[in-house]
């Protein structure tokens, strides 16, 4: 495994919006009655991450500072 392996600002910045995706989609689940719009808007989010990365990586935010 490479030493800079999710170690890099795409990888970080992906993880970050995913994360942030899946905690309004929990509470968009946790709400009763459920509240789906906002489910939805934090899967959206959440799926949104792969693509970012792609774009961030393609910069060159994937390669290591060393």
């Amino acid at each position: 495994m490479a030493d800079s392996h999710g170690n890099t600002p795409a990888a970080w910045t992906a993880v970050l919006v995913s994360l942030v995706g899946f905690v309004i989609g929990a509470i968009g689940t946790s709400l009763s009655p459920i509240n789906w719009p906002l489910f939805w808007i934090g899967a959206v989010i959440a799926v949104a991450a792969g693509p970012l990365f792609l774009v961030l990586a393609k910069m060159g935010l994937h390669e290591s500072g060393h």
